[in-house]
């Protein structure tokens, strides 16, 4: 079955991306010719499916320590892959394309714990992660060969298993003449910086380019609306909630002091640092100091968006001339931050990746199909750069139907 893929010189690959927003299950359906950097790829179809609301809330407790239990963490494993499976049977349809004319499935899972360093003072919690969705049970509904659990391959060469996304936006969005920072605004914040003079190797290693997690992206904002509106409300669409506002100068500083700002790359953070828990704390703390509903949310807003420039002026400006920042994930569409990020920023052009010709939506799913056709021809798909990793690795693990 492999050997017969590794002779064609074009494959088509469903990517499955489940962020740490925990709104959906994204696919992206793309054809792929070549490997490696000089890979060439065409979005065939896009889907995003989003969850339900009683599936979004159990994996926000599943990404909770005082709510999780090992009963529902292993059920939910399952659960999310039928989900998935569907997903991609979904898309397919979707697509008007017989699911046997998918050759391969990639898919990122659904991270619900990740430790990016050890806690030296217990040797049972090394540096580790956990995407669930399992791989067995999505090949054997789909008939498809399934790779994923790319992040565990990059912590057992020394890195953090993350941000693996910069890989990807290297080969999709590299150029000649622009220094570009490609950041994508989920539930964390994730940014890569490409030099204009970004170059491979002729060992096809990546180099020059900076890569991190900035911080929260939607998920502080999602939470706290959530909240507020009594569940009514998932996110501030467009940030009409946050525009209605007006940022609370001294609570924005308090929340920028957290350590994890100043400590330098490489880094990686998630719902162990920005979660629910952390959320729903501050909201409390700035409901007692009297903020409206409209105020919270702007100001919840402008974490986002100050960590990010702050990110930029601390750890990539003084390395890298930035002349665009390009914008994806579901951030892309709240025109507050958007607008916020702008009068930070005034020296660089703010885009979003739809502009420039890939969907804001589906680069992520994209990026993963990448990083599985790359497993499918043995071409290491990591950035130790950006990771931590000692070497570059092949990172995936294979299920078939």
């Amino acid at each position: 079955m492999l050997r017969k893929l590794l002779e064609r010189t074009s494959v088509t690959v469903a990517g499955i991306m489940s962020g740490t927003s925990l709104d959906g299950i994204d696919v992206a359906l793309v054809r792929i010719d070549g490997c490696g950097i000089d890979a060439q790829v065409e979005l065939l179809h896009f889907c995003s499916l989003p969850y339900e609301a009683e599936i979004r809330e159990k994996l926000k407790q599943l990404c909770s320590i005082d709510q999780s239990d090992v009963a529902r963490l292993c059920g939910m494993n399952f659960v999310i892959a039928e989900r998935m499976a569907a997903a991609v049977a979904q898309t397919a349809a979707d697509a008007k394309m017989p699911i046997e004319q998918i050759d391969l499935i990639s898919s990122h899972g659904q991270t619900v714990w990740h430790i990016p360093e050890a806690d030296a003072a217990d040797p049972f919690l090394p540096k580790s992660t956990l995407q669930i969705g399992d791989l067995s049970v999505i090949a054997k509904r789909t008939g498809i060969p399934v790779v994923g659990d790319f992040r565990t391959a990059d912590m057992a060469v020394g890195g953090q298993g993350a941000p693996l996304a910069p890989y990807g936006d290297f080969i999709l969005f590299r150029h000649p003449d622009k220094g570009r920072i490609l950041q994508n605004i989920g539930g964390i914040g994730n940014c890569t910086a490409i030099p204009a003079t970004g170059q491979a190797s002729a060992s096809g290693e990546i180099s020059g380019l900076i890569a991190f997690d900035t911080g929260p992206g939607n998920m502080v904002i999602d939470q706290v609306v959530y909240e507020l509106t009594g569940s009514s409300l998932a996110y501030d669409e467009d940030g009409a909630f946050a525009a209605r506002g007006q940022v609370h100068k001294d609570l924005l500083t308090d929340m920028l002091a957290r350590p994890y700002f100043k400590q330098h790359p490489p880094k990686t953070t998630g719902r162990e640092l920005f979660g629910k828990a952390y959320a729903s704390s501050w909201l409390a703390a700035a409901l007692r100091q009297g903020l409206s509903p409209e105020d919270i949310v702007a100001t919840a807003t402008a974490f986002t968006a100050h960590s990010i420039a702050r990110a930029y002026q601390d750890f990539v400006f003084p390395h890298c001339n930035v002349s665009e920042v390009i914008i994806s994930g579901g951030g892309a569409h709240n025109r507050t931050l958007i607008g916020m990020l702008r009068g930070l920023l005034p020296m660089q052009s703010i885009l979003t990746s739809d502009e420039i010709g890939i969907s804001c939506d589906a680069k992520e799913a994209i990026l993963f199909a990448l990083l599985g056709n790359d497993w499918l021809h043995g071409v290491p798909n990591n950035l130790p750069s950006a990771t931590g990793a000692s070497r570059p690795t092949v990172m995936g693990k294979l299920a078939l139907p």
